[in-house]
């Protein structure tokens, strides 16, 4: 089956360019584009795309609020579109949920891979970018010190700090010496004990409550 995907950017250019890109990857099927973040929010519904990447900064509605209410309504992954790593747009837009974010100017295969790892549920920020980013988002948020997150065992608040030092499964897996499907488990049950939506969420979480020190 096809990674549907939604594009939702106020550049016209930008649109078909991304469009190009990803259609051309076997596995992917760009469903729609959008111009604006209320038309991103309509055609989700109606088109159910399992990924839509989002530009910030479009007229009627912008794409932090689209990536809100999407989030909210639904299963749908948000990878925010961004020309600077460090814009001041990216930590709103992680706070309102989107799973991650790509600079415009990827490579074809980086916007294919970054597709692919969202709709898995994987997560979407490299290990540098996520200590440099969300230790930033943590430091503008006055993170709270807390001895360990309420409910979870001491294994899966080992696998809460992996996940927020940007690691996969696998890496997860290695790390601790245990399978990646009890990785997976740990996963499903850290995100479900602290109803988090995902595991950007999750590294979010690990640096607002100091589990991850800001730098």
């Amino acid at each position: 089956m096809s990674i549907r995907v939604l594009i939702a950017d106020d550049q016209e250019l930008v649109r078909e360019g991304l469009a190009v890109l990803l259609d051309a990857q076997p596995d992917i099927d760009v469903v729609g584009q959008v111009a604006d973040g209320r038309q991103a929010i309509q055609e989700t519904a109606r088109l159910q795309p399992e990924v839509v990447l989002m530009d910030v900064r479009m007229p009627v509605c912008d794409g932090i609020e689209a990536t809100r209410e999407i989030t909210a309504a639904s299963a749908t992954q948000v990878i925010v579109l961004t020309t600077f790593d460090l814009d001041e747009y990216v930590y709103a837009a992680l706070r309102a949920g989107a799973a991650g974010f790509l600079l415009k100017e990827s490579s074809a295969q980086s916007l294919g891979e970054a597709v692919r790892i969202v709709a898995a549920g994987e997560a979407l920020l490299a290990p540098s970018v996520t200590r440099r980013l969300l230790s930033e988002f943590a430091r503008r948020s006055r993170p709270h010190a807390v001895s360990k997150p309420a409910d979870l065992t001491a294994r899966e608040t080992e696998v809460l700090v992996l996940i927020a030092r940007g690691l996969s499964n696998a890496e997860i897996a290695g790390e601790l010496v245990i399978s990646e499907q009890t990785v997976k488990t740990h996963v499903r049950r850290v995100l479900e004990k602290l109803q988090l939506r995902d595991r950007t969420q999750a590294a979010i979480y690990a640096y607002e409550t100091l589990l991850i020190k800001p730098s």
